[in-house]
């Protein structure tokens, strides 16, 4: 896209917030932006959760190589066990895949993670409501609230585009799938709600995905209405320098999590933030 065109859709954006895409190219540029702003929110909350600042902090030789400097962020995606998407553009996305999509590249998850998303903006009120009748705002919470997209097992490290990334296993009461993944590639499972599989994920060196750089790791998985999405583009995630490399990479990634199918679903409902 035009540089300028970019920047004047940003702009009536910004004048005219709750407008509705009427076209697919239209909600393809919103979520893009949504991503954008979400990721750039992310970095903001990462910087004011940090260690506290010039305390003397007691510690051992076992610490010398392990701790953090004061001040740094105690915020680790590695140990985020679950991502909850909330607001117009994430709850209203026409399709669940967008939104788990746009929650995976802003956030940029690490290890396992569970992805739901809060149907109908329903989770500040039900804080409101725990002050008064916790036992009710809980089972809300649990029966209406959350909706559970899948899971996310994404390697953190980074490595040359086509070289193997990690190897899996998935046992579930189905069936029983495995392949490997390469730098660079996203493959989407099908893993239907409620259902539980047994995933064992074995990284190169170099690589983690919960267990340590290169070290096997098995873990019980939850489905959901998007399903099992492995991510072997490495962390922090980064495109291709060329454009049309960048292009190329987003093209396959948007054809593996089925994002923006021939025939999109209508945009009944589609709220913008």
């Amino acid at each position: 896209m035009d540089e300028g065109e970019l920047r004047n859709r940003v702009k009536n954006k910004m004048i005219r917030p709750t407008t509705i895409p009427q076209t697919l190219e239209a909600l393809v540029f919103e979520q893009a932006v949504a991503r954008e702003a979400l990721r750039l929110a992310y970095l903001q909350h990462k910087e004011f959760a940090t260690t506290l600042k010039g305390v003397q902090q007691q510690r051992t030789v076992g610490d010398t190589f392990s701790q953090t400097a004061s001040g740094g962020t105690i915020v680790d995606n590695m140990k985020l066990d679950l991502l909850v998407g909330s607001g117009g553009v994430l709850s209203h996305a026409p399709r669940m895949h967008q939104t788990a999509m746009m929650l995976i590249d802003a956030f940029e998850p690490e290890g396992f993670t569970t992805l739901a998303k809060d149907s109908i903006f329903m989770m500040p009120h039900l804080g409101v409501l725990a002050e008064v009748h916790p036992q009710a705002s809980l089972e809300v919470f649990e029966r209406d609230c959350l909706i559970y997209l899948g899971t996310c097992v994404a390697a953190k490290g980074l490595g040359k585009a086509g070289s193997p990334c990690f190897r899996f296993t998935l046992r579930s009461s189905r069936a029983t799938d495995s392949g490997q993944l390469r730098v660079g590639d996203v493959r989407l499972i099908d893993l239907p709600d409620g259902e539980r599989a047994v995933l064992t994920v074995e990284p190169e060196r170099g690589f983690d995905c919960g267990g340590g750089p290169g070290v096997r790791i098995e873990r019980e998985v939850r489905g959901g209405t998007v399903g099992l999405i492995l991510d072997a583009r490495g962390r922090p995630l980064a495109l291709p320098g060329e454009r049309v490399a960048a292009r190329g990479a987003m093209d396959r990634w948007i054809r593996a999590l089925e994002l923006y199918p021939a025939e999109p679903a209508p945009a009944v409902g589609v709220v913008a933030v």
